[in-house]
């Protein structure tokens, strides 16, 4: 009963999402940016679970700064920051080579040298997949790698959306790693988003965030280490009218005796700055801190167990 009640659902998500990816794009720019306020803001509300593990994730990352009034708009904005971008991602058909830049700013954005592949670092901060797509419109296509959904029927929608502009697509399980180092040595370049919690495991590391340790990947810094990419923290930062701003930090480069632990963590610390400054955008609904040390030195979040794994890899120099 259940395995089928489980393929029913996935037959529903697959036929809503197919309905929304012919619906969407009709709709003129101007109401995708008032469906997703909506959208976010109903969200915030009915959605109990995420409300909580929000509250719980600024009360950590933000101790005694916001108002429960001011920390009932941030959460409200990161819904609806999440709202616009996967509606813009259906919405994204009607970008093209030739309109991209009336929707898509670009700072700092590093020049294509065909003799330097790159490492093109994101964050779940505005709209990440926009950041993805406009670096393929403006000269700089990647493979980029990406978790696969549980209902495997969304894959290939998902797939076609983030490959329009140039990208070639790949899932993290069946040896995605090396098919990225591949597409370094190869001169190409690749593209991740690097601040979601992963098991504290061989693939691992351990970094500050908002001076409470997560486990994260080191897919970046092993992949720059062994092959001599450049490696770029970016973000989007919102606009207004829909727009967006893809802005390009200066290149991790820490030298060839950092270890994978510090060059994550000098991604993470040119980014955060940024969520302190304008917290609204990232994705606060979402479980940064899953594990934790038995004794912390400061709160985790209700969610977080503790985890001796982790405690080991914190160990680790």
């Amino acid at each position: 009963m259940r395995q089928a009640w489980k393929k029913l659902r996935y037959r529903l998500e697959f036929i809503g999402l197919l309905i929304a990816a012919k619906v969407v794009p009709l709709f003129p720019r101007s109401a995708i940016g008032a469906l997703a306020k909506i959208f976010g803001a109903v969200a915030s509300i009915v959605d109990a679970r995420g409300r909580r593990v929000a509250v719980a994730n600024l009360e950590c990352a933000f101790p005694g700064k916001y108002s429960a009034a001011e920390k009932r708009r941030i959460i409200r904005e990161s819904y609806q920051h999440f709202a616009q971008t996967m509606l813009d991602l259906m919405w994204s058909p009607r970008l093209t080579p030739d309109n991209f830049l009336r929707h898509i700013e670009f700072e700092g954005f590093p020049e294509v040298d065909p003799n330097q592949s790159g490492i093109v670092v994101g964050f779940h901060y505005s709209n990440f997949e926009w950041l993805s797509l406009g670096c393929g419109f403006r000269g700089r296509p990647s493979t980029i790698i990406a978790q696969e959904f549980k209902n495997p029927l969304l894959d290939p929608i998902f797939r076609r959306w983030r490959e329009q502009s140039g990208h070639v697509f790949s899932g993290r399980t069946g040896g995605g790693i090396l098919r990225l180092f591949k597409t370094l040595r190869r001169g190409g370049n690749i593209a991740m988003l690097v601040d979601l919690t992963v098991f504290p495991g061989p693939a691992a590391v351990a970094i500050r965030c908002f001076g409470l340790h997560t486990s994260v990947t080191s897919a970046h810094a092993w992949l720059q280490q062994r092959s001599g990419a450049l490696l770029i923290p970016c973000h989007c930062d919102p606009l207004p009218r829909g727009r967006y701003r893809m802005v390009f930090h200066s290149p991790i480069d820490l030298g060839p005796n950092a270890s994978p632990r510090e060059i994550a963590q000098a991604c993470w610390d040119s980014f955060e700055p940024v969520v302190r400054a304008k917290p609204g955008p990232y994705m606060w609904m979402y479980k940064q801190w899953r594990y934790r040390v038995e004794n912390p030195d400061r709160p985790y979040p209700f969610y977080s167990w503790h985890n001796v794994k982790f405690e080991r890899l914190i160990a680790q120099k």
